[in-house]
C-alpha cells in the first residue's frame, strides 16, 4: 500500500511538473477521506536549485529521504543535462528495492539514464518521443498516449497527463472513490484508464468544441439508456459518418468504445461505495446484464467485478456475492 512518496529534484528541474506531483501526493486531503502521504522533496544537497524557469528552490531534504519511499517521482528535467550520478544511483536502488517509479514528461530520460528503460514500454511528451528512441535504443517508445504502467514503473506524458498517472496510481492504490476526490480537489476529471500491468491508456484531446461537450455530459447522465452511433448521431442532428468521424476526432475514440468505458467506471464506483448486486450495478450503468459487465470489465480492469469489489471493500455484505 502506497504510505510514503519521494520526488526527486535538480538544476534545471521544472515548476509545472514538481507542482503537479506535489499537488497529487503532498496535500492532506483527509478531511475527505483521502489517505495522507508521507511526502518529500529531495535533492543532492540544500544549496538553491536552479529552475527551469529563472527561480530557485530550497529543498530541505536528501537523497538519503529517497531510502522511505514506495514510490520515487521524477518530474520533467533537462534532457540535454546528464543527471547527477547520485540522483541516478538514489533511482536505481529504490527500483532495486520495489519502490515504485514514476516520470513526468522528459523525466523519463533521467529514468532511461538511470537503465530503467531497457526493453521496457515507456513514453514523454509527444515531441520527445524520437528523441528518447534515439537515445535509449533498447526502450519500447509508445508516442501519443497519456502514460504507461508497467507495473514497478510508470512514465506519463507531459504536463496535464502527469496529473492522469498520478490519478491513476491513486486508483490503483486506494480505489476510484478516493482517485475521483483527488481529482475533484484539483478542479480536474478523474482519468480512470488502466489498472493492470503494462495497461496502456491512450491519448484522447480534450473535448473543448461545442459539438460534443454537451452529448457527452448528457451520456454520463443517462447510461443506463441504449446508446447507438444511429441514436448518438441524430440527437447530434448529423448524419452518423459524420458522427461517428467527428466523435473520434474529439474524443480519440469510437463512440462503442466511450461509452463502454464510462460504464465501466461507473461500475467500478458503484462496487466501491454500495453493496447493490453485480447485476443491479449492470442495469444501473447500462450493460444491461451480469454477464456483459464480468466480460466488459474482466478485459478492461483484468479483473472480475467481484475480486475488485473484495480488493476494495474488504467485508461486503452477503448481497455482492
Amino acid at each position: 500500500m502506497l504510505t510514503n512518496v519521494a520526488v526527486l529534484a535538480y538544476e534545471g528541474v521544472a515548476p509545472f511538473e514538481l507542482g503537479v506531483l506535489c499537488e497529487a501526493f503532498g496535500l492532506d486531503r483527509t478531511e475527505h477521506g483521502v489517505p495522507r502521504l508521507e511526502f518529500a522533496v529531495c535533492a543532492e544537497s540544500r544549496a538553491p536549485i536552479p529552475t527551469s524557469m529563472g527561480f530557485s528552490l530550497m529543498v530541505e531534504e536528501g537523497l538519503e529521504r529517497v531510502r522511505d519511499a514506495d514510490l520515487v517521482a521524477v518530474p520533467a528535467l533537462p534532457r540535454g543535462k546528464a543527471a547527477p550520478e547520485p540522483v541516478l544511483d538514489a533511482i536505481r536502488e529504490a527500483y532495486d528495492r520495489g519502490a515504485r517509479i514514476l516520470s513526468v514528461c522528459s523525466g523519463a530520460f533521467t529514468l532511461g539514464a538511470a537503465g530503467l528503460l531497457d526493453d521496457r514500454e515507456c513514453t514523454t511528451h509527444w515531441m520527445y518521443t524520437q528523441e528518447l528512441q534515439r537515445r535509449f535504443p533498447r526502450a519500447k517508445v509508445v508516442p501519443e498516449v497519456l502514460y504507461v504502467d508497467t507495473g514497478q514503473v510508470v512514465t506519463s506524458a507531459g504536463t496535464a497527463a502527469g496529473l492522469d498517472a498520478c490519478l491513476h496510481i491513486w486508483r490503483q492504490e486506494y480505489g476510484a472513490a478516493v482517485a475521483s476526490m483527488v481529482a475533484r480537489r484539483a478542479v480536474v476529471p478523474p482519468h480512470r484508464d488502466g489498472g493492470q500491468a503494462q495497461y496502456i491508456a491512450r491519448a484522447v484531446p480534450d473535448c473543448d468544441a461545442d459539438t460534443l461537450r454537451p452529448l457527452l455530459t448528457w451520456i454520463l447522465e443517462n447510461l443506463a439508456e441504449e446508446h447507438s452511433v444511429d441514436s448518438l448521431a441524430k440527437r447530434s442532428l448529423m448524419s452518423p459518418r459524420t458522427f461517428a468521424r467527428r466523435f473520434r476526432d474529439e474524443t480519440g475514440t469510437t463512440p462503442h468504445s466511450w461509452v463502454t468505458a464510462q460504464r465501466v467506471a461507473a461500475a467500478e464506483e458503484l462496487l466501491e461505495t454500495t453493496e447493490q448486486p453485480v447485476e443491479w450495478i449492470a442495469t444501473e450503468v447500462g450493460f444491461g446484464n451480469a454477464a456483459a459487465l464480468r466480460h466488459h470489465f474482466q478485459r478492461v480492469r483484468g479483473v472480475s467485478p467481484k475480486q475488485y469489489r473484495r480488493t476494495f471493500c474488504p467485508a461486503p455484505s452477503a448481497a455482492t456475492a
